[in-house]
C-alpha cells in the first residue's frame, strides 16, 4: 500500500494524466475530420442569427461524440460578431426540464438563477432574452435520453421558437442510444425538424493512433511500449471501438504499475487492467439503461443462471435462451414489481439497445431448432449483473442479502 509521502513523489510512470482522461480534448481529433465538418455546417446558421434544424448526433460510448461537439463549441468561442449563444448541459446531472431550463439561465442570465423560479418564469425570462436581439439559443443536450421528462423539455424549447418574432432556439442532442426518439410524444417529434449524424466506432488501426498520441503525452518515455498499445486497441476495438474504454485501461494500467513501482507498464498489467475496467465499464453502462431495458437484462440472467421456464440450450460452456421465453419473464417481472409490460415491439426494441451496448448477442436459429426463433445469450457473467440490477431496480444490496 502507498503511503501518503508517496503519492507526493514526482511519478516515474504519468508525464501528464490529463491528456488520458475520457473528458479530455485533444487538439486534433483524430479521424474525426468530417463528423467535425457536419456538426459545424449543422451550427453555422445560428452563428449568422439564422434558425437552423435540429442536430441529433449518435454513436457508441466511446467514438467521439462528446469530444466532437465540445471542439466546435471551443471553435465557436474563439470567433467574434456572431448571433449564437451556446449552453452545453450535461444530462447525467441536469436531467429534468427544469434543470436544464436552470442551466440555460445560469450560463446567460446569472443574475437570476437559483431564486426559485418555476419552469414557466424560467421559459419566459430565456424567451425575452433570446428575442430582445435576436440571438440564436443553441443547446447542446450531451446524453439527451437521459432527461426524465425529455417529451416536456423538447416541447418547451421548440415553443419558443413560435412564441417569438425573431432570434430562435437550435438543440444538438448527442446519445449512445439510436432508438430513444420513438419513446417520445408525436407531437414533440414532429416539431424537432431533425437532421442525424452517427458516429461509427473506430477501428484498431485507427484507436492505435489514437493512443499511440495520448500515450506520447501522458506517460513518461518508454514506458509504454508499442505491443501495449496494439493489444490495448485491438481489445477495444472488439469492445465495440470505444477509444474511451482503451484510455480507462491505458491509465489503470498504468497505476497498477506505480503501486508495484515499477518503470515500465507491460503486458500483463495492461491485461489485468482490461478486466479490472470491463467491469467497472460494463456495470456503468447498466446503471445508465431505462427501467425496462433492465428488467430485460434482468430477466435474461436470471434464466442464464437457472434455466429457462420450458426450454435452454449450451453447447457446454455458454447458455442460449429462446427469446420467447424471455419475453414471458420479462412480463411477469414487470406485472409483480407493479410496471406495465411494454409489447414484443419494444421488447425487440429493448433486446437491439443491449446488444448495442455490447451485454447481449443473438442471433436467428438454424436447422434442428423446431420453429424459427431468436436465441439470446448474456456476455457477462449473471450473478454480477444480477446484483447491479437488484441494487438500482430494488435497492436490494448483495452484501445486505449475505448478511441478513
Amino acid at each position: 500500500m502507498q503511503s501518503l509521502s508517496d503519492l507526493l513523489i514526482e511519478s516515474q510512470i504519468f508525464a501528464n494524466r490529463e491528456v488520458l482522461s475520457p473528458h479530455y480534448t485533444p487538439h486534433t481529433l483524430l479521424y474525426r475530420e468530417n463528423e467535425i465538418n457536419s456538426i459545424e455546417r449543422a451550427i453555422a446558421p445560428a452563428l449568422k442569427g439564422e434558425r437552423g434544424r435540429n442536430l441529433f448526433i449518435y454513436g457508441r460510448t466511446g467514438t467521439g461524440k462528446t469530444s466532437c461537439v465540445k471542439y466546435v463549441i471551443e471553435e465557436v468561442k474563439n470567433l467574434t460578431n456572431i448571433k449564437a449563444r451556446i449552453s452545453y448541459v450535461n444530462c447525467r446531472i441536469y436531467n429534468s426540464r427544469y434543470r436544464v431550463l436552470n442551466k440555460i439561465i445560469s450560463d446567460h442570465l446569472s443574475t437570476y438563477a437559483k431564486r426559485g423560479y418555476g419552469a414557466v418564469d424560467l421559459y419566459e425570462k430565456i424567451t425575452n432574452w433570446v428575442e430582445e436581439d435576436n440571438k440564436i439559443l443553441v443547446v447542446v443536450l450531451d446524453e439527451i435520453d437521459l432527461i426524465k421528462d425529455l417529451d416536456d423539455l423538447v416541447y418547451t424549447l421548440t415553443r419558443i421558437n413560435s412564441d417569438i418574432k425573431a432570434g430562435g432556439v437550435t438543440i444538438i442532442g448527442v446519445s449512445n442510444k439510436v432508438s430513444f426518439k420513438d419513446e417520445l410524444d408525436p407531437r414533440s417529434l414532429s416539431s424537432l425538424y431533425e437532421t442525424e449524424l452517427v458516429f461509427s466506432p473506430y477501428y484498431a488501426t485507427e484507436l492505435y493512433a489514437i493512443l499511440k498520441d495520448r500515450v506520447n503525452q501522458g506517460f513518461k518515455k518508454d514506458v509504454v511500449d508499442d505491443e501495449v498499445i496494439h493489444y490495448v486497441a485491438a481489445i477495444a476495438a472488439k469492445e465495440g471501438g470505444d477509444a474511451r474504454f482503451s484510455l480507462k485501461v491505458l491509465t489503470k494500467a498504468g497505476e497498477l504499475a506505480e503501486e508495484r513501482k515499477l518503470t515500465k507498464v507491460t503486458k500483463p498489467i495492461a491485461e489485468e487492467a482490461v478486466k479490472i475496467i470491463g467491469n467497472e465499464v460494463v456495470y456503468e453502462i447498466i446503471t445508465t439503461l431505462p427501467e425496462h431495458q433492465k428488467i430485460v437484462l434482468y430477466a435474461i440472467a436470471l434464466l442464464t443462471k437457472s434455466g429457462g421456464t420450458y426450454k435452454k440450450l449450451t453447447d457446454g460452456n455458454d447458455t442460449y435462451l429462446f427469446s420467447g421465453e424471455v419475453y414471458n419473464r420479462y412480463c411477469s417481472l414487470s406485472e409483480s414489481t407493479k410496471r406495465e409490460p411494454k409489447s414484443e415491439r419494444w421488447y425487440r426494441k429493448y433486446l437491439s439497445e443491449l446488444e448495442m451496448q455490447g451485454l447481449i448477442v443473438s442471433f436467428e436459429s438454424g436447422k434442428g431448432i423446431r420453429g424459427h426463433t431468436k436465441l439470446i445469450k448474456l456476455l457477462y457473467p449473471a450473478d454480477k449483473i444480477k446484483a447491479v440490477i437488484e441494487k438500482e431496480l430494488f435497492g436490494v444490496d448483495q452484501k445486505d442479502k449475505e448478511q441478513a
